[in-house]
């Protein structure tokens, strides 16, 4: 393991072990562990309700980790903030890498978004007002949401409620990698040398083999690919000196979707300074321009 990989990992370690005492300590309106599929033991969702009856708009949180790491319990602060202000949150689990490669992980995402609408009424949700949130990973999946609604062979239908769509209506993309197969060039293009998206990369464990031998399976994780006028709206947000995802792919990404849907339905922000995540990120004014966000689409 690199030194970069021993180092998130004792940052997920620590987000998943705060993040549970956190949910142990909530009222009855967080509902740990909910299967939203059963193919594996990772298809679960904590729901974190608000006070009143509801219909409450919802977000999916989706976690980071490289595809490969993480727990949903990293999303505890940002289920928290939602709550505050009348949203539902619903964090989840999902297939990682070393379980099961691409599309997996796209498709437990776009299983959960179909198991909450599906069960709107039995969770007090609004099932025309979901929305999602990811970094990092998370990010990258949270855009597949927005963009891919739609694309059966992302759907993952057998998992449960295929006759319901998966669609959002408005997505954050929190840093998150786009096209696997620039990350290196952009990189060193803003002036990060020594990234590597070798064989071994996370990308490349995600597909299931090197990122450069395989474009047409890397587009397919790419969502720019899926881009209609029917989309989500965008909420993108990148720090300019992330070394592990360059601020380029957010910024790419934003420009192909605000040719499509306009200025109305896309926003982009790079955060001076900030690197992949951090103190920046989880401000509290920061976040209240997600919640801003999530105010203009979602109610």
């Amino acid at each position: 393991m690199s030194k970069f990989n021993y180092i998130i990992g004792i940052i997920l370690l620590i987000g998943i072990l705060g993040g549970a005492k956190v949910i142990a300590g909530t009222s009855e309106k967080t509902i740990s562990n909910v299967p939203y599929a059963t193919v594996s033991p990772a298809q679960v969702m904590d729901i974190y309700l608000p006070e009143g009856e509801g219909p409450f708009p919802v977000v999916v949180l989706i976690h980071g980790g490289a595809f490969k790491m993480g727990d949903k319990g990293m999303e505890t602060l940002n289920a928290e903030a939602l709550v505050a202000k009348g949203y539902a949150a619903a964090s989840i689990n999902y297939r990682l890498s070393g379980e099961a490669i691409y599309p997996a992980q796209i498709e437990d995402c776009k299983a959960a978004v179909r198991f909450l609408r599906a069960n709107a009424t039995k969770y007090h949700l609004n099932p025309d007002k979901i929305g999602s949130w990811g970094a990092s990973a998370g990010g990258n999946l949270s855009a597949m949401l927005g963009t891919s609604s739609g694309v059966a062979e992302l759907e993952g239908a057998s998992l449960g409620n295929a006759g319901v769509s998966s669609k959002v209506i408005a997505a954050v993309d929190w840093f998150g990698p786009i096209n696997f197969c620039t990350m290196d060039a952009e990189a060193t293009a803003v002036g990060f040398t020594g990234r590597t998206n070798g064989e071994y990369s996370p990308e490349s464990q995600l597909i299931g083999k090197a990122v450069q031998s395989a474009p047409e399976l890397v587009a397919k994780v790419n969502p720019t690919t899926y881009i209609t006028a029917d989309d989500a709206a965008f909420f993108i947000q990148v720090g300019s000196k992330d070394r592990n995802i360059p601020y380029t792919q957010s910024r790419n990404f934003y420009e192909a979707v605000k040719k499509i849907l306009g200025n109305e339905k896309v926003s982009f922000e790079l955060l001076e300074g900030a690197g992949h995540g951090g103190p920046q990120f989880f401000d509290p004014s920061n976040v209240a321009k997600v919640i801003a966000f999530f105010e203009k689409h979602l109610k």
